[in-house]
């Protein structure tokens, strides 16, 4: 085989990581050439939620084990990150009890970020292992409470978080490009996590955990390294949103950041990256466009009342009827891919193409 057909036969292989960066980032350089500050804060925020998405399908979207758990992790990674990148007098005037070894610590915002992704992953690594062995709806619920113990602990540990009062103070440091380039260096990871061993092994357990044992896979094992790999993503994109949005509070990490995140997954399709691209893209798109038509009905009175979470009602009914209509999202496992080609010796019309579309 040629050089030149091996480059071709690698690039179709990887067609849809290909199609996908490409249009990510086509429609970023057009939002930051000639878009609004709103619309890039917007198309920031996406490629934030991109981030989270991508990061909670490598293991939901192949383990098919419902996570609640994982918007813990991207509060930890915003807590890290801000502490360690807040100028110390900037603590003790935003965090009056914060313990003094933090308040001395300090390290560039990339550091920080990165620090916050790895003690997200650790704290996944200490605590997961006895959740791995749990499966159907045991594993969903402790999962599920799991996320309670990181808002429990979120709002009243006042001397690292501040409690359930704002935690401000953070310098900005995501732009348009630092989000872009983050969702697309997560977008990598995905792909070439799904075809690598782990990732083999661990869709093998998903859709037959029997049989994956009578094989040798150790679907503990599989599910707990997947899941470690999953943290360190959500913890990075923690400290990226954190120095993007610059304060927040506890309540940024519970159920219904989670619940648009899991909407997203869902609508799109839990089992290709094709999927949670697709469904972040449709969510933001609807959520954007459901809370301006609420701001519009709120300022002109048109109602006796104030409409308050029109957003999350029309997700849910959407998501509901995704689920009655296709359960496995609009995307499904499918992914975009580049359509192959095989010519005829004679030159004319293909002869056949391959099944990918």
């Amino acid at each position: 085989m040629s050089s030149k057909k091996s480059i071709r036969e690698a690039l179709l292989d990887h067609s849809t990581l290909l199609v996908l960066m490409g249009a990510v980032t086509i429609v970023g350089v057009v939002v930051q050439l000639v878009g609004t500050p709103l619309l890039k804060n917007i198309y920031t925020s996406f490629c934030i939620s991109l981030m989270m998405v991508l990061g909670l399908q490598m293991f939901m979207g192949n383990s098919g084990i419902l996570s609640w758990t994982h918007i813990g992790f991207v509060g930890v990674g915003a807590y890290v990150s801000g502490i360690l990148s807040m100028q110390p007098m900037m603590k003790q005037l935003g965090v009056p009890n914060m313990y003094p070894f933090l308040v001395s610590l300090h390290a560039p915002i990339g550091v920080a970020i990165l620090a916050g992704g790895l003690v997200a992953a650790l704290l996944a690594a200490l605590i997961s292992y006895p959740l791995m062995r749990l499966s159907d709806a045991a594993g969903v619920i402790t999962l599920f409470a799991t996320l309670i113990v990181f808002h429990v602990v979120m709002t009243q540990w006042d001397n690292v978080t501040n409690g359930p009062r704002t935690f401000f103070g953070l310098q900005e440091y995501t732009t348009l490009w630092v989000a872009l380039i983050a969702a697309l260096a997560t977008m990598v990871l995905a792909w070439f996590f799904r075809d690598s061993a782990l990732g083999l092994r661990i869709r093998a357990s998903r859709d037959d955990r029997y049989a994956a044992r009578a094989v040798g896979i150790d679907v503990v094992r599989v599910r707990y390294l997947t899941f470690v790999l999953s943290a360190l993503v959500m913890g990075l994109a923690g400290g990226i949103w954190a120095h993007f949005i610059t304060s927040f509070s506890p309540k940024a990490f519970y159920i219904a950041e989670m619940f648009t995140l899991i909407s997203m997954l869902v609508i799109g399709g839990a089992g290709s990256i094709t999927g949670a691209v697709t469904g972040a893209v449709v969510v933001t798109i609807v959520r954007e466009a459901l809370r301006q038509v609420e701001a519009a009905i709120n300022n002109a009175h048109v109602l006796p009342f104030e409409v308050f979470g029109l957003t999350e009602l029309v997700l849910a009914v959407f998501m509901v009827a995704v689920l009655i209509w296709r359960p496995v999202g609009v995307i499904g496992a499918q992914e975009a891919r580049l359509v192959r080609l095989k010519a005829t010796s004679g030159g004319g019309r293909p002869a056949e193409a391959d099944k990918e579309v």
